[in-house]
């Protein structure tokens, strides 16, 4: 992790619950969406955060944004608090910009290109009409909706899948912001266009050193675009590491499974039928005491991962992950370290 002192961005023992209530009064418990969650960013850095559907990583991108508020823990954004009350949000949100799943929901239909774009700059006081359509349509050059003129004034359901996640992209960098999260930019388009918008992402944030937190469930896509990796199950990252030491020795029993989970290209390899972990992943509204993966791991040790939280072990500079595996191997080097300092 990146030295707080150096970090762009903060986010340290974060929990999002949200509360359930029978009949409107009667406390049924709290979904853990988000359940002691901490990591660094530096600036200009490219992160991604994985893991299947439901295990919390769109409420954690929400939460770095401000839109929810944490129950517990601080999100700290160059320097300054972000979270809770004493946040300055619009400040904030002035910095950060936001790719969301589906381009069509995070376009209003009732507006033009034009008005979508020009609302960011009016509402953070870029005043001068000129000045605003100057930036404008510098952005949708840079998204490579050209020629600019063709695309001010359409409204976003004349475009395309492809040619609408490039406006919200567009409007994500217009006010010049620190850091962009990209919540699954492009699950929801063509296999065709998502190399496109993903190699769009990667000149902008390349550009204009901007730090990204890529959120997504396919792995395959990381390699490509990312420095580290965050593993993210049962509303907890249970493994971190630099991308290519990830991608080549996962260590933790899920990460496994889901890089066996990658499809295969390969014709001959289409009979073959991949095994994957039994089960379902647990209920944020109930966990698990222990591990959160203890109840589908093939690897689990009795007695300890069903009762215990494992905490995380760094198996080498930069890689942690929280298993009980790898708690000998953590003792052991203790012990060396011991004996090289006796």
């Amino acid at each position: 992790m990146p030295e707080k002192a150096d970090a762009l961005l903060t986010v340290e023992n974060v929990h999002t619950w949200f509360e359930l209530r029978r009949f409107g009064f009667l406390r049924v418990g709290f979904v853990r969406a988000v359940d002691g969650v901490s990591f660094s960013l530096k600036h200009g850095e490219a992160v991604a955060v994985v893991g299947e559907s439901g295990c919390g990583k769109s409420t954690l991108a929400k939460t770095v944004l401000g839109l929810y508020r944490p129950t517990q823990g601080t999100v700290v954004f160059d320097g300054q608090r972000i979270d809770g009350e004493t946040g300055n949000l619009k400040k904030y949100h002035s910095q950060v910009g936001y790719v969301q799943q589906d381009p069509y929901g995070a376009l209003p239909p009732f507006m033009t290109i034009y008005r979508i774009l020009d609302e960011p700059l009016r509402i953070n006081g870029v005043r001068k009409r000129a000045e605003r359509e100057k930036r404008i349509k510098e952005a949708l050059s840079e998204v490579k909706l050209t020629p600019v003129e063709d695309f001010l004034y359409k409204y976003p359901h004349m475009l395309s899948g492809g040619q609408q996640q490039r406006v919200v992209l567009a409007r994500a960098k217009i006010l010049e912001p620190k850091l962009i999260v990209a919540d699954e930019p492009v699950s929801m388009l063509d296999a065709s266009v998502r190399v496109e918008i993903l190699q769009l992402l990667q000149r902008l944030q390349r550009s204009y050193n901007l730090a990204v937190i890529y959120i997504t469930h396919d792995l395959s896509t990381v390699r490509y675009f990312s420095e580290r990796i965050f593993v993210m199950y049962g509303a907890k990252i249970i493994e971190e590491a630099p991308t290519a030491t990830l991608l080549e020795n996962p260590s933790h029993p899920y990460t496994q499974a889901l890089l066996t989970a990658i499809s295969d290209p390969d014709a001959k390899n289409a009979d073959h039928i991949k095994e994957v972990p039994p089960g379902e992943p647990p209920s944020l509204l109930n966990p698990p005491p222990g591990c959160r993966f203890c109840p589908r791991c093939g690897q689990a040790i009795a007695g300890l991962c069903e009762k215990e939280m494992p905490p995380a072990f760094e198996l080498a500079p930069g890689h942690r992950v929280s298993c009980w595996l790898y708690r000998q191997a953590a003792v052991k080097e203790k012990e060396e370290e011991k004996e090289k300092a006796g």
